[in-house]
């Protein structure tokens, strides 16, 4: 009795460990190389820092794809957090943003976002695009339920901003 019991506390307190080290709030230093032509590359050294700039705003850059796993009640999304492993995918968005180059020339850029929810995900963008010095507010269509929702630009970005997350 003594064995079982020791047995399950250990087991219970190793995936208790394995759950809090699932957290992933903050991205390690790169460099980040778009290509923008033939002959032009845009390079930007990006520092440690977190993925969630602000409550529920996420900043992400070309080549990261991100499981954000949701704290929700009912169609409000309380709480958002950058996991390193889905284990919990009925609860987790899936976030990649992509460059598609051909010859050395961009010639777009993806945004995929995989929805778990029984409900369609609303979100608002903003961009940062090469040879702009500003934000610009991008439209983006709502993720349908149990869908994946793609979007895709012409310009080269450096980096987005994804906020306003709500489920309807």
């Amino acid at each position: 009795m003594k064995k079982q019991l020791l047995l399950i506390l250990i087991l219970g307190l190793t995936s208790l460990n394995l759950f809090s080290q699932n957290e992933n709030p903050y991205r390690q230093e790169f460099v980040l190389n778009l290509p923008v032509n033939g002959d032009q590359y845009y390079e930007q050294k990006v520092g440690k820092s977190p993925y969630f700039v602000h409550d529920n705003v996420l900043q992400i850059y070309p080549g990261e794809k991100l499981f954000i796993e949701v704290k929700k009640t009912g169609n409000s999304i309380d709480s958002m957090k950058v996991v390193k492993v889905n284990i919990n995918p009925e609860k987790t968005i899936i976030v990649e943003f992509t460059q598609n180059v051909k010859d050395r020339k961009s010639e777009s850029m993806f945004l995929n976002i995989v929805n778990p929810f029984d409900k369609d995900l609303e979100y608002k963008a903003m961009m940062y695009i090469v040879g702009q010095n500003k934000w610009i507010k991008t439209h983006v269509l709502p993720v349908k339920s149990k869908l994946t929702g793609i979007e895709m630009w012409s310009d080269v970005i450096i980096t987005l901003v994804l906020s306003d997350w709500k489920l309807n």
